[in-house]
């Protein structure tokens, strides 16, 4: 096989590669053409005062989710901070690897994030699940928990809405059923969170 001929592959598989990209990415504008952006609105708002008030936000989630969940609670744990002003106290549920595993081993999966709630949280406080299929049972019971609790609760999720739907206070549900578009479409949502509460961190007055 000469050089030229394996060349003529690898530009084959190139383009191939482009244009599964190219779909990728218009199927992607098309998911956030439609996506409701007024209630990302709503949830920095409902977020912003959760923080006034001097609650704490909870997240939590399975899979991507998870990592989501972390991501997040990272962004405004750290990038919110501003001169003169309290900070947001932010908890990941996924993060505490020992306690989840005892929590799955000695109860049930579906008891991870229930259990850690009744814990920590007190009323008032805000849970914030992300799920895309909108069924996982520990996000499910994880919200049952937080209205139990008194907590505000805010969702991201994905397909119809799923169980996690008529648990929610605000309730972000992406247009699609592709998994890997919703989960784009989460976290761009949070990061549009965190920005705006970055600025108004930044820009209103210390407290």
């Amino acid at each position: 096989m000469g050089f030229l001929e394996i060349d003529m592959k690898s530009a084959s598989i190139v383009s191939g590669s482009t244009d599964a990209a190219k779909e990728y990415f218009a199927s992607l504008q098309e998911v956030f053409s439609r996506l409701d952006l007024a209630t990302i609105d709503r949830m920095t708002d409902a977020i912003w005062e959760n923080y006034e008030n001097g609650h704490t936000l909870y997240i939590f989630g399975n899979g991507g989710s998870a990592a989501l969940a972390s991501h997040f609670a990272c962004d405004i744990g750290k990038g919110t901070v501003a001169p003169g002003r309290k900070r947001l106290r932010t908890i990941a549920l996924t993060d505490n690897v020992p306690l989840l595993t005892a929590l799955a081993n000695d109860l049930a999966y579906k008891d991870i994030f229930s259990e850690q709630l009744a814990g920590l949280a007190e009323r008032g406080d805000m849970a914030l699940a992300i799920s895309g299929s909108g069924n996982s049972p520990n996000v499910v019971q994880g919200l049952e928990e937080a209205k139990k609790l008194g907590l505000r609760t805010l969702v991201l999720t994905g397909f119809a809405g799923g169980r996690v739907k008529s648990l929610a206070d605000l309730c972000l549900i992406v247009p699609s059923d592709n998994m890997q578009l919703i989960e784009d479409a989460h976290l761009c949502a949070t990061h549009a969170i965190f920005r705006a509460i970055r600025h108004r961190m930044s820009h209103s007055n210390a407290l």
